[in-house]
């Protein structure tokens, strides 16, 4: 049964898993091994985790084609309709450059430009989820990426799953090769004579991939080191007991440290929700891992009121946040921290993971205080634009050289003086004409 517990201090952060120091030994091998060795390596280790020897990666249009057969023509027209959405949502999120001229003729602006080569690591075998593949891929369509390279691990048969190339063909993928584990990272790293090199990698792994990914971060960018799911329910006495059951169970069959929480003010509602969660577990398939996830990260927060549910859900930061309360809209400026927020007993959490638009990958384990969903932004990168007129520096180049000794970088106030000599120079000159 789900455990009830006092709001005080109550928290579901656990700390971040760093791994072992075997693991971690074990990630620095195999992508030492990748930058030595390339392809050969990706062999040696595809063989050696994934139970099969390839000599080409790349997934071939034949493979692409016949993964698109054998999927069902329903899930097929569901993941288009899913990636129209996203597409749409992240359409509004585009920010274009901009540029501003001042009087004196000094012109500032900010260059807007497309990552050009992004890798998307997706797990295989029974964590293969295609919706994933349609939450980056698209995304990084939408910002202006070019070259989507999608890495997933094969199974024994040499083959990926056919729903996640499905998804792949929807979303715009332009390459698939078929290696998975700290290899694929390696490779989308440093590239090999088959997998050229890529300027980020998103995506969820195991340990090992996150603990690859930490490990290249540097040499190029990284979405971030997700941990297990988890999600909030702040309900009143007026939340039905079986929605509120039924999205707890949600996240938790994810995986047993999944976190699934209700914050309520109503005893009433936290017995029923005990009762409704115990029925529907015994009809779950995934029953033993939500048990786990339940017995060991689940809970049900009694509070006193609405105004300290807020007050819990904010220190918890949840990934997700469902408010089934009335009116939540009129609550809605009191959430500070939270990836994403569902409003309303029709707004379940799987809308969200699956169909709506807004991005299912999200900020965890108390991440959601400083970082945001996946978005636009990251798959661009700024630069700043300065064209400094001739006036301004003429009357703010004393105080660039202040600032410059001050911090004793005489090279920089030199830089500056040299142009103001010629500048008052060029004044005498035209005094004199």
């Amino acid at each position: 049964m789900i455990r009830l517990v006092d709001s005080t201090n109550f928290d579901t952060r656990r700390s971040v898993d760093n791994g072992t120091r075997e693991q971690q030994e074990a990630v620095r091998q195999i992508l030492n091994r990748v930058k030595a060795e390339g392809d050969e390596a990706l062999r040696y280790y595809t063989e050696k985790f994934d139970g099969v020897r390839l000599t080409d990666f790349a997934v071939s249009e034949a493979e692409w084609e016949e993964a698109e057969r054998c999927v069902d023509p329903a899930v097929l027209q569901a993941l288009r309709e899913a990636a129209e959405n996203i597409r749409a949502y992240h359409l509004r999120q585009l920010r274009q450059s901009w540029f501003a001229t001042q009087e004196s003729g000094t012109l500032l602006g900010q260059l807007i430009r497309p990552l050009q080569r992004v890798g998307l690591y997706v797990p295989g075998g029974l964590a293969a989820y295609p919706s994933s593949v349609l939450m980056t891929a698209v995304t990084a369509q939408v910002a202006g990426v070019k070259e989507i390279v999608m890495v997933s691990p094969p199974g024994r048969d040499g083959r990926l799953n056919p729903a996640i190339l499905a998804a792949a063909r929807i979303a715009g993928v332009t390459e698939i090769y078929k290696v998975g584990g700290a290899q694929a990272i390696g490779a989308l790293t440093y590239g090999t004579a088959q997998i050229a090199p890529v300027d980020k990698i998103v995506g969820p792994g195991n340990i090992y991939v996150a603990l690859a990914k930490r490990e290249v971060f540097g040499l190029v960018d990284i979405d971030m080191v997700a941990g297990p799911s988890e999600i909030v329910v702040l309900a009143d006495d007026k939340a039905n007991p079986r929605y509120v059951a039924a999205d707890l169970l949600s996240q938790a069959e994810h995986d047993p440290l999944a976190a699934a929480v209700l914050v309520t003010p109503s005893r009433l509602l936290a017995e029923a929700v005990q009762k409704e969660v115990a029925r529907q577990l015994a009809e779950l398939p995934r029953r033993e891992i939500a048990e786990a996830s339940l017995a060991n990260h689940g809970a049900i927060c009694l509070v006193k009121d609405l105004e300290e549910g807020f007050a819990v859900v904010n220190r918890l930061a949840p990934e997700h946040l469902e408010l089934l309360i009335e009116d939540p809209f009129d609550h809605l400026g009191k959430v500070e921290n939270a990836g994403a927020i569902f409003l309303g007993p029709y707004s379940s959490e799987p809308v969200g993971d699956y169909f709506a638009g807004p991005n299912h990958v999200l900020p965890t384990n108390g991440t959601a205080r400083f970082s945001s969903p996946l978005s636009v932004d990251d798959f661009v990168k700024k630069s700043s634009v300065i064209s400094y007129s001739k006036r301004d520096l003429a009357a703010n180049g004393a105080k660039i050289i202040a600032i410059a000794e001050q911090e004793g970088l005489t090279a920089h106030a030199r830089a500056i003086r040299e142009r103001l000599i010629d500048l008052e120079l060029g004044d005498e000159q035209a005094g004199k004409s």
